[in-house]
């Protein structure tokens, strides 16, 4: 019992999944912090892009 606790205790075959969620995480959140950081710019964009179209007239540009 004592030789399958240490061997347990010693085992690293679990490591890499590990390693993987937690670069999966910051990937994440790397992107979710990009989104926010943005958004209130494409909404400008957007909405400028949309008050242009709504005021040109087909044929005057």
């Amino acid at each position: 019992m004592r030789e399958n606790i240490l061997h347990f205790l010693r085992s690293e075959d679990g490591a890499v999944t590990v390693d993987w969620v937690v670069l999966t995480a910051a990937v994440v959140s790397l992107a979710a912090t990009v989104i926010f950081a943005i958004q209130g710019s494409t909404d400008d964009v957007g909405d400028g892009v949309g008050t242009y179209l709504t005021d040109v007239t087909p044929g005057d540009v």
